[in-house]
């Protein structure tokens, strides 16, 4: 389904940028797997989806560094010849009360969630926009979407993510490049595992499907998202969260 197409994923090494990696790596596409310093999680992953007869390989980066993801941008299009998915997957949590968040916890979580998917986008753009196609696919979350207490950084960088997909869908539209955004509840991922097994009775309680999501979930609504069967949508935000924030 996604033959001769190269997908950029950052963060995806593990949890849910390792299953994203997977996934379009089975559908057919090659994958350059952007991750911050877990080489041997990266490697791990990109030799799991080489196993699945594509291409992939890793590429190290900070993607709240502006003239690093263009150097690391530029490198991929050389290596692969192009590029027609982007997830931007990448994203860090430093949770607090907002009474005592330090200014330093708040602005590592926007550089790394937010202005991290705009680095990106902006320098994947003009590739889409010569080919005139594209496929970007944001991971946002519920908590964009309704807040969480305790969250406000990582709350804003969501909501910030939600906003900068509609206006990528409304500028890029003309070009066939469709952005979209996926919004995760809880997922079992190593950044939720404490949280979750601290929180387990109250976190299902407040799922209507009684369960916390699997990184595969995800994957597969990210799937849908940069196959041709989504082709008509865009700017559209995607609950993966059993019911938790509808």
């Amino acid at each position: 389904m996604l033959k001769d197409q190269t997908a950029i994923v950052t963060g995806g090494s593990r949890g849910i940028g390792r299953a994203i990696c997977l996934e379009l790596a089975r559908q057919g596409a090659d994958i350059a797997l952007v991750y911050a310093g877990n080489t041997a999680a990266a490697e791990e992953t990109a030799e799991a989806c080489r196993a699945l007869g594509v291409k992939a390989q890793c590429y190290q980066c900070d993607v709240a560094d502006f003239e690093a993801v263009k150097a690391v941008v530029a490198q991929i299009k050389a290596d692969f010849g192009g590029v027609q998915i982007l997830v931007n997957n990448a994203g860090v949590t430093r949770d607090g009360l907002l009474a005592a968040m330090k200014q330093s916890d708040f602005d590592a979580v926007i550089d790394t969630n937010l202005k991290g998917a705009f680095h990106f986008i902006r320098h994947v753009t003009p590739i889409m926009m010569r080919a005139r196609f594209g496929r970007i696919v944001n991971i946002s979350s519920v908590s964009g979407l309704m807040g969480n207490a305790g969250q406000a950084n990582y709350s804003a960088s969501k909501a910030g993510v939600i906003g900068l997909t509609k206006a990528t869908a409304r500028e890029l539209a003309a070009r066939n490049v469709t952005c979209n955004a996926v919004a995760p509840g809880f997922i079992a991922t190593d950044m939720t595992r404490a949280l979750v097994e601290k929180n387990q009775d109250a976190i299902t309680a407040s799922i209507p499907l009684g369960r916390v999501g699997a990184p595969e979930d995800v994957a597969q609504a990210v799937s849908f998202l940069v196959s041709p069967a989504a082709a008509y949508i865009t700017g559209e935000v995607l609950r993966v969260d059993g019911g938790m924030a509808m």
